[in-house]
């Protein structure tokens, strides 16, 4: 076995790495190691040195790849050589001279609330099972701010209705507890018995399933909200992560503990909940620009 399936290895079974994450790294590693053939007879992974690493880099960005894509091809290298260090494969590490480009911080997209209350509210989605099971697997994602994995991944059992929380499997197979409002109680039920009585016999647990009563997929969400969205807003970024967005933009607005949507959402640390503070400054500055005299 390559280090490179080695290390590929480790992170599926010790560091339980989602497949997407897996495919990154594995993309990121070839790429790498092919620069590392080419540039030379006998250069692989272990002889590399941070110039032909810092040489790899530069070429990336010469071909025009985003500073975001690097950084995260830079991760992947850090990662890999952190490991070859550690089954003492290597004796030094290469990455600790190698710098990242710097990036612009992207402000996540979101929905305003007027516009998802005009959806939720006002919008007919019709009374048949397609239209009750889209508003509510647009409304899920809103109200509990969960990854679109982990909404179609939602089973019968995971839906606590005495404690009013939904257990989802997040990044990592990392369990966690989902809060919701006790009036939701009935929407599920309710849609629970609907789906129970168009598809009888559907011979699997999961909660949200598609108009076959199969269980549900990531494309088949990526649709459903990106056709709603486009009701009531005209931006170009319309999908299952923006309503993960607005969910955690609408709560900070509206004075949420920061640490308490960290652990709604399922973040690692809290740098990565930090984001969002951003767009709440900007609404204040956008206000502080309107209201005041001086502004």
């Amino acid at each position: 076995m390559s280090n490179k399936e080695s290390f590929l290895e480790h992170l599926r079974f010790e560091k339980r790495y989602s497949e997407h994450t897996l495919r990154s790294y594995e993309t990121d590693l070839a790429q790498f190691l092919d620069y590392c053939r080419e540039a030379g007879p006998g250069l692989t992974e272990l002889t590399a040195g941070f110039r032909l690493i810092r040489s790899w880099v530069v070429s990336l960005i010469d071909k025009g790849v985003s500073p975001r894509t690097v950084n995260r091809k830079i991760t992947t290298l850090k990662s890999f050589y952190k490991y070859l260090i550690k089954e003492q494969i290597i004796e030094s590490n290469p990455m600790d001279k190698v710098l990242s480009p710097k990036q612009s911080k992207r402000l996540p997209a979101f929905v305003e609330e007027d516009p998802m209350r005009l959806l939720l509210d006002e919008y007919e989605f019709g009374s048949d099972f397609p239209g009750i099971r889209n508003r509510l697997l647009i409304e899920m994602l809103y109200i509990t701010g969960m990854r679109l994995s982990e909404l179609i991944n939602i089973k019968e059992g995971d839906i606590d209705y005495f404690n009013l929380n939904i257990r989802v499997l997040g990044k990592r197979n990392k369990e966690r507890l989902i809060p919701f409002h006790q009036a939701y109680m009935k929407v599920f039920r309710d849609y629970k018995a609907l789906k129970e009585e168009t598809f009888p016999a559907a011979g699997h647990d999961y909660f949200f399933v598609t108009d076959k009563g199969k269980p549900m997929y990531a494309k088949f969400v990526y649709r459903v909200v990106t056709r709603y969205l486009r009701f009531v807003t005209t931006m170009e970024k319309r999908s299952p992560h923006v309503l993960r967005h607005t969910f955690a933009t609408h709560m900070l607005n509206r004075g949420a503990d920061l640490n308490a949507i960290k652990e709604i959402l399922g973040h690692a640390n809290l740098s990565a909940t930090q984001v969002y503070t951003h767009n709440t400054f900007e609404k204040l500055r956008t206000i502080y620009k309107q209201a005041h005299p001086r502004a």
